[in-house]
């Protein structure tokens, strides 16, 4: 029987404002609040609003059968906490029909996991903490920004206690292997990993309201024919997609949500069955591992991460920024901690792109990569000095002793969790043992 695995990203911009080298010093405040409100506001109602409830009614009207999963930016979530507080109540209703899980990923979409270790784990931390307080769940896979992995990333997430990453089947890796199997980490064998099928995402999520398409219009019986007719070995389908895809990229007059609506009664015809990631990574056994030595992602034709580090100005920004990463992580200054937050987010440096093709993307409010530079490194600067200013007397030397602290400390925490929650499933088990020696009848006496 074949198994979809269907995960939506919902993360939404920061917009940084227009900010001249004579700000720097004298302003700290960098964001565009006007166009956050417009853009989050703007998506919700064309995007999120509509999905969510579409989603809860496919969970609703299949009940135990449909099932999706969705990760969160902390960026996004404090956008919608005070702009759209209705999309985040649409969430916890939709995590609590049963059918959704969540994923988890850097908190600011950010690239640390590229830059600074101890700044990846702390945004993860960060970002499970949040959708914990919120949802009541601590999520079991991740999801690292815009699908970025590597096998030194792979090991970075399985240390930190997750069961499974969702990442993309990249062709230049995968050769001649299918991206319908369950594979394993090369640095971490203990990681499940879930390859994104792109043909078949993409066919929803930018394809599908062209009519210049030859398949066009796609419909829910002929989709589901593609699925079902794959090789009978195939088990796993992943179609991975933004949020978005569903009212944006693809407007709602393209009937994309009754596309979608009518996928679990078309599933169930054929015999497809729909599973969470965590579910997949529990019941299913990886057939090898996956050998991944360049990050790869899920964006641009080359799948990698050219889009955010390919020139030399994205690579001087993004080394500028995590050159005071460890500084920044010892302080517990919040406006400076959210400011870091922000400014690690993956669009400011695809704003900075210079890639073939590139000419025409959306850059914001800038109307050059040169432009999108010069704004970002004016606000770095400043940055820079806050947060040096904090630690005027601290070198890197001394820095550095803190940070190890830090991450022994981590560490040790972690540890610590794994034995508190195998303990708690060792009671659990005894109680149960118990229990049911309490209730079996016994024998009379003769």
């Amino acid at each position: 029987m074949k198994t979809i695995c269907l995960y939506f990203e919902l993360h939404q911009n920061i917009h940084l404002k227009r900010y001249r080298f004579f700000d720097i010093g004298s302003d700290h405040y960098y964001y565009d609040d006007y166009e956050n409100e417009r853009s989050i506001v703007e998506t919700a109602n064309n995007s999120y609003i509509p999905a969510l409830n579409a989603l809860i009614e496919m969970a609703e009207e299949n009940q135990g059968f449909f099932k999706c999963a969705i990760s969160l930016s902390g960026c996004s979530i404090e956008l919608l906490e005070t702009h759209a507080p209705q999309v985040i109540g649409l969430l916890i209703k939709l995590v609590h029909t049963g059918c959704c899980e969540i994923v988890a990923e850097p908190y600011s979409h950010g690239l640390a996991s590229l830059g600074n270790e101890s700044a990846f784990r702390a945004e993860v931390n960060h970002l499970c903490e949040k959708v914990e307080g919120l949802f009541g769940v601590k999520p079991t896979v991740f999801r690292n920004s815009c699908s970025i992995y590597s096998d030194e990333i792979g090991r970075m997430v399985y240390e930190m206690g997750f069961k499974g990453m969702l990442t993309e089947g990249a062709k230049h890796i995968l050769g001649w292997k299918s991206p319908h199997f369950l594979y394993n980490c090369a640095e971490a064998s203990s990681l499940k990993l879930l390859l994104r099928d792109n043909r078949l995402s993409e066919d929803i999520s930018f394809r599908f309201a062209d009519s210049n398409w030859s398949e066009y219009p796609l419909m829910a019986d002929k989709y589901m024919d593609w699925i079902a007719q794959l090789p009978e070995d195939e088990k796993l389908v992943n179609l991975f997609m933004e949020l978005c895809a569903l009212g944006v990229f693809q407007p709602l007059s393209s009937n994309i949500l009754d596309f979608f609506k009518a996928i679990p009664n078309e599933a169930q015809k054929r015999g497809v069955k729909f599973a969470t990631p965590s579910e997949i990574c529990k019941k299913m056994k990886p057939v090898g591992a996956i050998h991944v030595t360049d990050p790869i992602s899920w964006v641009d034709e080359e799948r990698d991460v050219s889009p955010w580090l390919g020139n030399i100005m994205q690579q001087e920004a993004f080394e500028k920024l995590y050159s005071i990463a460890d500084r920044v992580l010892v302080c517990n200054d919040r406006r400076l901690l959210q400011d870091w937050d922000y400014l690690q987010a993956t669009n400011n440096f695809r704003f900075m792109s210079t890639k073939h093709g590139s000419e025409n993307a959306y850059r914001g409010i800038y109307d050059t990569a040169y432009d999108a530079f010069t704004n970002y490194m004016n606000i770095i600067g400043d940055y820079i000095t806050r947060v040096n200013n904090l630690y005027p007397d601290l070198e890197n030397e001394e820095i550095s002793p803190l940070m190890m602290i830090i991450r022994n400390q981590e560490d040790e925490l972690n540890r610590k969790n794994r034995e508190i929650a195998h303990l708690q499933k060792t009671l659990e088990l005894l109680k149960g043992k118990s229990k049911a020696k309490a209730s079996k009848p016994k024998g009379k006496k003769i």
